[in-house]
């Protein structure tokens, strides 16, 4: 996807999830977040700053694991599932990374609402 293309469909999701959540638009850091719980699986629920860090890095390893960089290696005994890296992330300038993470839930939502994402009026 060009950068442009990023960004344009990183606006509509952003429209879309906080319409859906009756809420401000969200950023990178609150979108994965918001895969985190999914990928947790125990709902929305009250969490420490720490788990809200660990939801965030659950959220990076499940995006990246679509570039073959993490391997789902199981859950703990409190339900919480733990990654393995399985080759070395490659260093990206700040705003590569941002646009790849941006790339990645953008196909993650994608698979949740559907191969194409309504346009918000």
């Amino acid at each position: 996807m060009k950068p442009a293309e990023t960004h344009a469909k990183w606006k509509i999701l952003q429209q879309k999830i906080a319409k859906e959540f009756d809420s401000d638009v969200p950023d990178l850091k609150v979108m994965l977040f918001l895969i985190g719980v999914q990928e947790l699986g125990k709902g929305p629920g009250k969490y420490s700053k720490r788990q809200k860090e660990e939801l965030m890095h659950i959220a990076t390893c499940r995006l990246l694991s679509e570039m073959g960089f993490y391997e789902l290696e199981g859950l703990d005994q409190d339900g919480w599932p733990h990654w393995k890296l399985i080759k070395p992330v490659p260093s990206f300038a700040m705003m590569e990374q941002e646009l790849l993470l941006k790339s990645l839930t953008i196909h993650y939502f994608e698979d949740i609402y559907g191969t194409e994402q309504p346009e918000i009026e």
